[in-house]
């Protein structure tokens, strides 16, 4: 069926991505080694196939329009099917080669499954991977499935009906644009206060959504939701824009607090620590390509 308006071309859309993951377009263009000025031409040339402003250029630097932040959350899933359909391509090619079928939350995807394919790659180039992606529901659903050899999530506890490991710990920390108010409390938020804040958040059945839920039920509070997003990406645009405050987990907001743009706000009376697991199907054996790397992930999270 032929569609009804231009199709945006896919490398502009992840360089948009990228401008909302990094914080502006010279850093996004050194990350698709390209020009400035091209990254710029390509933008331009986005905004004008969709007819619309992403991007707010007064004051001397990009930043994402509201607009951009939405054409960012929606074009998430057009570039992890795009991925799909390149390794899946990719492992159509390899005759002889072993394939690992990985699934994996969107921050475990994100800011650790990168860096174990390179070490994978590197061990054993015959090995072929294919990566689905989702929050921690999907990914149980699809290993249930059995649509996938292992999978990846994090929580607070491991999932029923499969096996797990624990890989390494990480927690949760509520974060805000350098020039919102929070930013300069020399006290920590509680648990209260962040319960009566409507927040920028994850959407249900993410594992840092579970964990938020969980910590405030702990003290008889529910989260407010000032908006839902499927992607970390995502929020960290919304959140360093001004949107509001949002939680995240920390290894995914490291670079963020770094550069300036995000601020970690200490809180209290919240246990908002989680792990992130390996999991997969108890009731059949693993592969050895998916044994093999999970050998090395153990060694990366030791």
């Amino acid at each position: 069926m032929p569609l009804a308006e231009p199709v945006p071309d896919i490398r502009s859309l992840d360089l948009l991505q990228s401008v909302a993951e990094l914080g502006s377009i010279r850093q996004a263009a050194l990350a698709h080694n390209i020009s400035q000025p091209a990254a710029s031409m390509r933008l331009r040339s986005l905004e004008r196939t969709l007819n619309l402003q992403l991007l707010d250029r007064s004051g001397g630097r990009a930043r994402l329009t509201p607009t951009g932040m939405a054409v960012v959350q929606w074009s998430t899933e057009v570039l992890e099917a795009m991925q799909t359909l390149l390794i899946g391509t990719a492992a159509a090619r390899s005759d002889g080669q072993m394939n690992l079928r990985i699934v994996a939350s969107m921050t475990v995807a994100e800011y650790l499954v990168p860096a174990w394919l390179n070490r994978l790659r590197a061990s054993n180039p015959r090995i072929v991977v294919s990566l689905q992606m989702g929050n921690s529901e999907h990914v149980v659903e699809v290993l249930k499935r059995r649509s996938a050899d292992i999978g990846f999530v994090e929580g607070s506890r491991a999932p029923s009906g499969l096996g797990s490991r624990e890989l390494q710990p990480d927690d949760l920390v509520v974060v805000v644009a350098p020039t919102h108010e929070w930013a300069r409390r020399r006290t920590p938020i509680t648990a209260s206060e962040l319960a009566a804040r409507p927040l920028v958040l994850r959407e249900a059945g993410s594992g840092t959504r579970e964990v938020l839920e969980t910590a405030l039920r702990a003290v008889g509070l529910e989260p407010v939701s000032m908006v839902e997003l499927a992607s970390t990406t995502a929020i960290k645009a919304a959140v360093a824009s001004g949107t509001g405050p949002g939680v995240l987990s920390r290894l995914a907001t490291h670079g963020d607090v770094q550069d300036g743009r995000l601020v970690i706000v200490a809180t209290e009376g919240l246990s908002l620590e989680r792990s992130i697991r390996v999991v997969w199907a108890a009731d059949r054996p693993l592969s050895s390509a998916a044994t093999r790397f999970l050998r090395l992930v153990g060694e990366t999270s030791s």
